[in-house]
Protein backbone atom coordinates (compact mmCIF):
# COMPACT_ATOMS: atom_id res chain seq x y z
CA UNK A 1 0.00 0.00 0.00
CA UNK A 2 1.35 3.35 -0.62
CA UNK A 3 1.62 6.12 1.90
CA UNK A 4 0.44 9.07 0.98
CA UNK A 5 2.11 12.45 1.12
CA UNK A 6 -0.47 15.53 2.18
CA UNK A 7 0.61 18.58 1.12
CA UNK A 8 -1.00 21.78 1.74
CA UNK A 9 -1.33 25.09 -1.04
CA UNK A 10 -2.07 28.98 -0.16
CA UNK A 11 -3.26 29.55 -3.54
CA UNK A 12 -3.89 33.09 -3.28
CA UNK A 13 -0.48 34.29 -3.08
CA UNK A 14 1.97 35.30 -6.01
CA UNK A 15 1.47 37.21 -8.51
CA UNK A 16 -0.63 34.57 -10.66
CA UNK A 17 -2.55 33.39 -7.71
CA UNK A 18 -4.98 30.12 -8.88
CA UNK A 19 -4.52 30.65 -12.64
CA UNK A 20 -0.93 29.79 -11.83
CA UNK A 21 -0.79 27.75 -8.94
CA UNK A 22 -3.84 25.22 -10.11
CA UNK A 23 -2.95 24.02 -13.30
CA UNK A 24 0.44 23.32 -11.62
CA UNK A 25 -1.35 21.04 -8.75
CA UNK A 26 -2.49 19.52 -11.56
CA UNK A 27 0.48 18.22 -13.13
CA UNK A 28 2.16 17.49 -9.57
CA UNK A 29 -0.82 14.82 -9.10
CA UNK A 30 -0.33 13.71 -12.20
CA UNK A 31 3.03 12.93 -12.01
CA UNK A 32 3.21 11.52 -8.54
CA UNK A 33 0.21 9.01 -7.59
CA UNK A 34 1.35 8.99 -4.04
CA UNK A 35 -0.14 12.39 -3.14
CA UNK A 36 -2.59 14.39 -2.01
CA UNK A 37 -3.42 18.33 -2.03
CA UNK A 38 -5.22 20.38 0.58
CA UNK A 39 -5.53 23.87 -1.22
CA UNK A 40 -6.34 26.96 1.04
CA UNK A 41 -8.49 29.73 -0.78
CA UNK A 42 -11.26 31.58 -2.20
CA UNK A 43 -13.63 28.14 -2.61
CA UNK A 44 -15.71 30.83 -5.68
CA UNK A 45 -12.41 30.98 -7.58
CA UNK A 46 -10.70 28.18 -6.39
CA UNK A 47 -13.74 26.02 -8.02
CA UNK A 48 -13.92 27.97 -11.78
CA UNK A 49 -10.58 25.45 -12.20
CA UNK A 50 -11.45 22.06 -11.39
CA UNK A 51 -12.60 21.44 -14.87
CA UNK A 52 -8.77 21.09 -15.79
CA UNK A 53 -8.77 17.87 -13.32
CA UNK A 54 -9.74 14.47 -14.53
CA UNK A 55 -11.95 12.00 -12.34
CA UNK A 56 -8.69 11.06 -10.95
CA UNK A 57 -6.83 13.58 -10.18
CA UNK A 58 -9.76 15.70 -8.87
CA UNK A 59 -10.51 13.15 -6.00
CA UNK A 60 -7.23 14.02 -4.74
CA UNK A 61 -7.74 17.47 -3.85
CA UNK A 62 -9.59 19.54 -1.42
CA UNK A 63 -10.87 23.17 -1.45
CA UNK A 64 -10.72 24.70 1.91
CA UNK A 65 -12.79 28.01 1.69
CA UNK A 66 -10.92 31.38 3.33
CA UNK A 67 -12.13 34.82 3.31
CA UNK A 68 -8.91 36.27 3.58
CA UNK A 69 -5.77 36.19 2.08
CA UNK A 70 -2.50 37.94 2.56
CA UNK A 71 -1.54 40.80 0.53
CA UNK A 72 1.82 41.97 -0.70
CA UNK A 73 1.50 45.39 0.79
CA UNK A 74 0.54 43.75 4.31
CA UNK A 75 3.51 44.05 6.87
CA UNK A 76 4.45 40.83 8.60
CA UNK A 77 3.20 41.63 12.16
CA UNK A 78 -0.54 42.60 10.47
CA UNK A 79 -0.59 39.81 8.80
CA UNK A 80 0.03 37.82 11.80
CA UNK A 81 -2.24 39.64 13.65
CA UNK A 82 -5.09 40.43 11.91
CA UNK A 83 -5.11 37.63 9.26
CA UNK A 84 -5.65 34.71 10.93
CA UNK A 85 -8.21 32.84 9.02
CA UNK A 86 -6.26 33.90 5.43
CA UNK A 87 -5.32 31.21 2.75
CA UNK A 88 -1.86 31.08 4.20
CA UNK A 89 -2.22 31.03 7.66
CA UNK A 90 -4.74 28.56 7.14
CA UNK A 91 -2.80 26.40 5.37
CA UNK A 92 0.54 26.78 7.93
CA UNK A 93 -1.97 25.85 10.46
CA UNK A 94 -2.62 22.37 8.75
CA UNK A 95 1.00 21.59 8.87
CA UNK A 96 0.62 22.39 12.76
CA UNK A 97 -2.42 20.00 13.12
CA UNK A 98 -0.94 17.38 10.78
CA UNK A 99 -3.49 17.12 8.53
CA UNK A 100 -0.91 18.27 5.87
CA UNK A 101 2.96 17.61 6.00
CA UNK A 102 4.24 20.34 4.21
CA UNK A 103 2.76 24.03 2.82
CA UNK A 104 3.62 26.53 -0.66
CA UNK A 105 3.13 29.92 -0.67
CA UNK A 106 3.78 32.22 -3.34
CA UNK A 107 2.83 35.08 -1.00
CA UNK A 108 4.27 37.59 0.87
CA UNK A 109 7.45 36.40 2.19
CA UNK A 110 8.10 38.45 5.57
CA UNK A 111 4.20 37.35 6.43
CA UNK A 112 5.10 33.54 5.63
CA UNK A 113 8.11 33.74 7.86
CA UNK A 114 6.43 35.47 10.52
CA UNK A 115 3.43 33.22 10.47
CA UNK A 116 5.58 30.34 10.30
CA UNK A 117 6.94 30.78 12.97
CA UNK A 118 4.22 31.48 14.93
CA UNK A 119 2.45 28.57 14.39
CA UNK A 120 5.34 25.80 14.05
CA UNK A 121 7.59 27.35 16.38
CA UNK A 122 11.57 26.99 15.62
CA UNK A 123 13.68 23.61 16.45
CA UNK A 124 15.60 23.47 19.86
CA UNK A 125 19.22 25.66 19.20
CA UNK A 126 17.97 27.74 16.09
CA UNK A 127 17.16 31.20 17.66
CA UNK A 128 15.98 32.89 13.96
CA UNK A 129 14.47 30.39 10.68
CA UNK A 130 16.34 31.17 7.68
CA UNK A 131 15.39 31.17 3.78
CA UNK A 132 17.82 28.88 1.95
CA UNK A 133 17.94 27.55 -2.01
CA UNK A 134 19.64 26.34 -4.05
CA UNK A 135 21.64 28.21 -6.76
CA UNK A 136 23.00 26.78 -10.24
CA UNK A 137 26.71 25.92 -9.77
CA UNK A 138 29.40 24.40 -12.16
CA UNK A 139 29.10 21.10 -9.91
CA UNK A 140 25.43 21.29 -9.82
CA UNK A 141 24.24 23.28 -7.31
CA UNK A 142 24.46 25.01 -3.93
CA UNK A 143 23.11 25.75 -0.78
CA UNK A 144 22.94 29.17 0.11
CA UNK A 145 20.98 30.67 3.35
CA UNK A 146 19.83 33.33 4.66
CA UNK A 147 18.29 35.07 1.64
CA UNK A 148 16.17 37.92 3.02
CA UNK A 149 14.72 36.37 6.30
CA UNK A 150 16.99 37.91 8.68
CA UNK A 151 18.97 41.50 6.87
CA UNK A 152 20.49 41.86 10.83
CA UNK A 153 22.68 38.98 11.93
CA UNK A 154 24.55 37.73 14.77
CA UNK A 155 27.71 35.66 14.64
CA UNK A 156 25.44 33.30 16.62
CA UNK A 157 22.62 33.04 14.10
CA UNK A 158 25.22 32.87 10.93
CA UNK A 159 26.57 29.63 13.04
CA UNK A 160 23.10 28.48 13.24
CA UNK A 161 22.80 29.02 9.11
CA UNK A 162 25.82 26.95 8.83
CA UNK A 163 24.27 24.17 10.65
CA UNK A 164 21.27 24.06 9.01
CA UNK A 165 22.69 24.59 5.38
CA UNK A 166 24.94 21.71 6.11
CA UNK A 167 22.65 18.99 7.50
CA UNK A 168 20.26 20.04 4.92
CA UNK A 169 23.19 19.53 2.08
CA UNK A 170 23.72 15.67 3.88
CA UNK A 171 20.00 14.97 3.35
CA UNK A 172 19.31 16.15 0.41
CA UNK A 173 22.63 15.84 -1.69
CA UNK A 174 23.46 12.96 0.36
CA UNK A 175 27.05 13.95 0.96
CA UNK A 176 28.58 12.86 4.41
CA UNK A 177 30.89 16.52 5.05
CA UNK A 178 29.39 19.26 2.88
CA UNK A 179 32.22 22.22 2.27
CA UNK A 180 30.60 25.41 4.18
CA UNK A 181 31.97 28.79 3.45
CA UNK A 182 31.15 31.98 4.84
CA UNK A 183 30.48 34.58 2.18
CA UNK A 184 32.82 37.68 2.43
CA UNK A 185 34.15 40.78 0.65
CA UNK A 186 37.54 38.24 0.62
CA UNK A 187 39.10 35.35 1.53
CA UNK A 188 41.63 36.68 4.16
CA UNK A 189 40.58 36.84 7.36
CA UNK A 190 41.17 40.20 8.25
CA UNK A 191 38.61 41.55 6.00
CA UNK A 192 35.19 41.65 7.05
CA UNK A 193 32.92 43.26 9.33
CA UNK A 194 32.75 42.27 13.08
CA UNK A 195 29.62 39.38 12.82
CA UNK A 196 31.29 37.76 9.80
CA UNK A 197 34.51 37.82 11.75
CA UNK A 198 33.04 36.06 14.94
CA UNK A 199 30.61 33.71 12.71
CA UNK A 200 34.21 32.81 11.35
CA UNK A 201 36.10 32.19 15.08
CA UNK A 202 32.61 29.99 15.89
CA UNK A 203 32.96 27.77 13.07
CA UNK A 204 36.60 27.69 13.02
CA UNK A 205 35.85 25.40 16.51
CA UNK A 206 32.51 23.43 15.04
CA UNK A 207 31.89 19.97 13.82
CA UNK A 208 31.34 21.36 10.57
CA UNK A 209 33.64 20.59 7.33
CA UNK A 210 34.10 24.81 7.46
CA UNK A 211 36.77 25.88 4.87
CA UNK A 212 36.71 29.51 5.45
CA UNK A 213 35.59 32.94 3.99
CA UNK A 214 34.11 32.71 0.15
CA UNK A 215 33.40 35.25 -1.72
CA UNK A 216 30.26 35.62 -4.53
CA UNK A 217 31.68 34.08 -7.35
CA UNK A 218 32.53 30.58 -5.38
CA UNK A 219 28.52 30.78 -5.28
CA UNK A 220 28.62 29.22 -8.83
CA UNK A 221 31.99 27.66 -9.25
CA UNK A 222 30.54 24.43 -7.42
CA UNK A 223 33.66 24.00 -4.94
CA UNK A 224 31.70 24.96 -1.99
CA UNK A 225 28.51 23.48 -1.00
CA UNK A 226 27.01 25.35 1.31
CA UNK A 227 27.45 29.23 1.29
CA UNK A 228 26.25 31.71 4.62
CA UNK A 229 25.42 35.05 4.75
CA UNK A 230 23.04 37.30 6.45
CA UNK A 231 19.80 37.64 4.53
CA UNK A 232 20.53 41.37 3.13
CA UNK A 233 23.67 40.18 1.25
CA UNK A 234 21.80 37.31 0.59
CA UNK A 235 18.66 38.68 -0.90
CA UNK A 236 20.90 40.79 -3.13
CA UNK A 237 23.16 37.77 -4.44
CA UNK A 238 20.04 36.00 -4.95
CA UNK A 239 18.33 38.91 -7.09
CA UNK A 240 21.59 39.71 -9.04
CA UNK A 241 22.14 36.11 -10.26
CA UNK A 242 18.43 35.98 -11.45
CA UNK A 243 19.20 39.43 -13.64
CA UNK A 244 22.30 37.63 -14.84
CA UNK A 245 20.65 34.72 -15.96
CA UNK A 246 18.01 36.80 -17.81
CA UNK A 247 20.67 39.58 -19.48
CA UNK A 248 22.91 36.59 -20.87
CA UNK A 249 19.03 34.80 -21.90
CA UNK A 250 18.55 38.00 -23.76
CA UNK A 251 21.68 39.31 -25.02
CA UNK A 252 22.43 35.91 -26.86
CA UNK A 253 19.26 35.54 -28.59
CA UNK A 254 19.35 39.40 -29.96
CA UNK A 255 22.80 38.59 -30.88
CA UNK A 256 22.02 35.55 -32.90
CA UNK A 257 18.93 37.89 -34.58
CA UNK A 258 21.55 40.43 -35.98
CA UNK A 259 21.71 39.01 -39.40
CA UNK A 260 21.18 35.92 -41.66
CA UNK A 261 24.50 35.09 -40.87
CA UNK A 262 24.14 35.10 -37.41
CA UNK A 263 20.65 33.03 -37.45
CA UNK A 264 22.51 30.27 -39.07
CA UNK A 265 24.59 30.14 -36.25
CA UNK A 266 21.81 30.03 -33.70
CA UNK A 267 20.18 27.48 -35.93
CA UNK A 268 23.20 25.37 -35.81
CA UNK A 269 23.76 25.83 -31.86
CA UNK A 270 20.24 25.15 -31.06
CA UNK A 271 20.72 22.10 -28.92
CA UNK A 272 24.03 23.79 -26.70
CA UNK A 273 21.98 27.22 -26.62
CA UNK A 274 18.83 25.12 -25.16
CA UNK A 275 20.81 22.78 -22.87
CA UNK A 276 22.24 26.27 -21.44
CA UNK A 277 19.06 27.86 -21.25
CA UNK A 278 17.93 24.83 -19.11
CA UNK A 279 21.04 25.37 -16.62
CA UNK A 280 20.47 28.85 -15.94
CA UNK A 281 17.03 28.95 -16.07
CA UNK A 282 15.57 30.30 -12.65
CA UNK A 283 12.38 28.73 -12.66
CA UNK A 284 14.57 25.02 -12.23
CA UNK A 285 15.48 26.41 -8.44
CA UNK A 286 12.29 28.30 -7.13
CA UNK A 287 10.97 26.52 -4.23
CA UNK A 288 13.20 28.12 -0.64
CA UNK A 289 13.39 26.17 2.58
CA UNK A 290 11.93 28.11 5.64
CA UNK A 291 14.59 25.98 7.55
CA UNK A 292 14.65 26.20 11.39
CA UNK A 293 10.78 25.98 11.63
CA UNK A 294 9.32 22.57 13.51
CA UNK A 295 7.28 21.85 10.26
CA UNK A 296 8.32 22.06 6.45
CA UNK A 297 7.70 25.49 4.32
CA UNK A 298 8.47 26.04 1.16
CA UNK A 299 8.39 29.69 -0.47
CA UNK A 300 8.08 29.86 -4.29
CA UNK A 301 9.01 33.28 -6.48
CA UNK A 302 5.82 35.68 -6.12
CA UNK A 303 6.53 35.93 -9.55
CA UNK A 304 6.71 32.14 -10.89
CA UNK A 305 5.39 30.49 -13.92
CA UNK A 306 3.74 27.04 -13.79
CA UNK A 307 6.68 25.31 -14.60
CA UNK A 308 8.54 27.24 -11.82
CA UNK A 309 5.81 27.05 -9.07
CA UNK A 310 5.72 22.94 -9.76
CA UNK A 311 9.90 22.70 -8.89
CA UNK A 312 8.55 24.55 -5.66
CA UNK A 313 5.53 21.70 -5.36
CA UNK A 314 8.27 18.58 -6.11
CA UNK A 315 10.94 20.54 -3.22
CA UNK A 316 8.41 19.59 -0.57
CA UNK A 317 7.67 16.78 -1.84
CA UNK A 318 11.02 15.62 -1.72
CA UNK A 319 11.88 17.28 2.17
CA UNK A 320 8.65 15.53 3.14
CA UNK A 321 9.99 12.17 1.96
CA UNK A 322 13.17 13.07 3.65
CA UNK A 323 11.57 14.08 6.70
CA UNK A 324 14.10 17.28 6.57
CA UNK A 325 13.34 18.72 9.98
CA UNK A 326 13.33 15.61 12.28
CA UNK A 327 16.61 15.14 10.44
CA UNK A 328 17.81 18.43 11.25
CA UNK A 329 16.71 18.31 14.64
CA UNK A 330 18.95 14.83 15.43
CA UNK A 331 22.21 16.28 13.67
CA UNK A 332 21.90 19.79 15.64
CA UNK A 333 21.96 18.22 18.91
CA UNK A 334 25.04 16.54 17.22
CA UNK A 335 26.96 19.34 15.95
CA UNK A 336 25.35 22.16 18.60
CA UNK A 337 26.66 20.08 21.52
Amino acid sequence: MIKETRIAVDAMGGDGGPKIIMPSIKDFILENEDISVKIYGDENILSSYLKIFNDDTISRIEIIHSDEKVLSTDSPSHALRHKKKSSMSMAIQSVKDGKTQACISAGNTGALMAISRFILGTLDGIDRPAIESMLPSLSGHTHVLDLGANVDCKAEHLYQFAVMGSVLSMILDEKDNPKVGLLNVGEETIKGNPQVKDAHNLLKSSKLNYVGFVEGDDIFCGNIDVIVCDGFVGNIALKTSEGIAKFISSTLKDEFKKNVFTKIAGISSTKVLNSFKKVVDPRRYNGASLLGLKGIIIKSHGGADSFAFSNSLNIALKEVKKDVPTCIDKKLKDILS
